[in-house]
């Protein structure tokens, strides 16, 4: 077992109340995995006042030179890659094989940022005077929080982290009780590629305690979240009453749409990938397959071959390709959701099922499962479910799809299958979503653009990755100068 604490002013430090727990292996609960410092107020309360010390001497620094250390620290994990992904596996539950893609994707988000260094500063434009310069200066903010969820436990904090001090803030990180490891491990290889202290601390604990100190203390400029939306809406408003800026990424109900023309073995191979992939726990999951109803029974037949085809297991096991929920609250949740979709009138075709036998039974496995016969407005097709269930809706064509896959309070992401290119840039038009995709995956981002969703998925302020990250960490300013004296 990998015991942590705290990281805070450039120390390890025990939580001041001295409080700990531990987590246990999603696949074997019986596996105590890690140990951590139960951080509280206090401890917050610490991590804010070493960050605010240490922001002056690093919004000094000149970008290049930070931008030196995200290349540190990027060799440094990918130095580690097979360690940490194992230990990513053990705490989290996802398979070796997308635990070893997200810690080479994180890798790839502290390269990009350390390139994306050079660039940072700001525009020289006309003046409409002579012997007048007109220009503008991009700056940090200062203290800045993160608020980062389990399900990506390394990619996600890593895609904040590196906008945010490349910009020159320093960093309060709260990575989800749930798996915090690998937000310790990355703050192991900030210390070790020479970052100076006090900029990035890390504090774990609840979100009533180190959360709530975060987002309404007056010294936190700025508060970047991904999570739900209940939670991402309270936050929200205790940044409010003091203006602080926020950057809200919440959930999504995402749609693939496959059209009448679409190829079918090609939908369900997509649809299987973007439902089951990562036990369907991943924000831009599809959860709802909107399918002409011409080639519903055809698709959903492929469909059920790809989920029973699907080997669940402990994701360290060579063959398992879907691993468990990540505890037992979780799958506890999936199987009610599968319940009440049953209750509605849905049926459920395959799977949905608890697994407890060849030796799933202390995990919190389910088999995938896919429900037809689902209506628009059921729950399973207006809620957020955050595992591997998948709702099938059929739709009258082109049209009556779209305004299924709009009729929802999410916008985040959205897929289309299909060979008609046409109708493929009318749902590009009109889908209400902030990631379009067109015979693609819902799941899966290009790190070089921008992400972040419309409606309940998000604040609708800033975006995230790409150069665009760099937006909500920095304000502008605008400086005129007269050299004719």
């Amino acid at each position: 077992m990998k015991e942590y604490r705290n990281f805070i002013n450039g120390e390890w430090a025990p939580a001041q109340s001295g409080a700990q727990f531990q987590n246990h292996n999603p696949a074997d609960a019986r596996e105590a995995v890690t140990a951590y410092a139960r951080g509280g107020r206090a401890d917050a309360l610490a991590a804010i006042e070493a960050a605010k010390a240490a922001f002056p001497g690093w919004r000094d620094t000149t970008p290049p030179a930070r931008g030196r250390i995200l290349s540190a620290v990027a060799n440094h994990i990918a130095a580690r890659r097979e360690e940490l992904a194992e230990l990513l596996t053990r705490e989290e539950g996802k398979t070796k094989t997308e635990a070893g893609m997200e810690v080479g994707r994180t890798v790839d988000i502290f390269r990009f940022m350390a390139g994306l260094s050079y660039t940072i500063g700001g525009q020289v434009v006309p003046h409409d005077l002579p012997n007048n310069m007109l220009f503008t200066k991009r700056e940090p903010l200062g203290v800045v929080a993160l608020i980062t969820p389990w399900n990506f436990p390394i990619a996600l904090p890593a895609w904040k982290l590196a906008p945010a001090l490349v910009s020159g803030n320093t960093v309060v990180l709260k990575p989800a009780s749930q798996a915090p490891a690998m937000a310790l491990e990355l703050a192991r290889a900030f210390a070790e590629a020479g970052l100076p202290k006090g900029v990035l601390n890390v504090v774990v604990g609840s979100g009533k305690e180190v959360g709530d100190t975060l987002a309404t203390h007056p010294d936190v400029v700025a508060l970047s979240f991904t999570g739900s939306h209940a939670v991402g809406q309270s936050i929200y408003q205790q940044l409010a009453p003091r203006m602080a800026r926020a950057q809200m990424e919440m959930g999504g109900k995402n749609p693939t749409i496959v059209l009448a023309d679409a190829d079918l073995d090609l939908a369900a191979r997509l649809v299987a990938a973007a439902g089951f992939g990562q036990t369907g726990q991943v924000c831009t999951a599809t959860s709802r397959a909107i399918v002409d109803r011409k080639i519903a029974a055809a698709f959903t037949e492929k469909l059920v071959e790809k989920a029973r085809a699907i080997k669940v297991g402990n994701g360290l096991h060579a063959g398992v390709t879907m691993g468990p929920a990540v505890n037992a609250a979780e799958l506890k949740g999936n199987l009610d959701y599968v319940k009440v979709a049953r209750d509605e009138g849905a049926e459920l075709v395959w799977g949905g099922q608890r697994l407890d036998g060849d030796g799933l039974e202390h995990g919190h496995f389910m088999s995938p499962a896919v429900l037809t016969g689902v209506k628009p407005g059921a729950r399973i097709a207006q809620e957020e479910v955050f595992g591997p269930v998948m709702a099938v809706i059929e739709a009258g064509g082109f049209d009556e799809a779209l305004a299924i896959a709009n009729g929802i309070e999410y916008g985040l992401s959205a897929s289309v299958i299909t060979r008609d290119l046409t109708q493929a840039m009318r749902y590009v038009d009109r889908i209400e979503a902030g990631v379009v995709k067109i015979n693609q995956v819902s799941t899966g981002l290009a790190l070089q653009v921008p992400f972040g969703g419309v409606k309940h998925s998000s604040s609708n302020s800033f975006k995230e990755q790409g150069a665009s990250a760099i937006d909500f960490y920095t304000r502008v300013k605008s400086v005129y100068l007269d050299y004719s004296a």
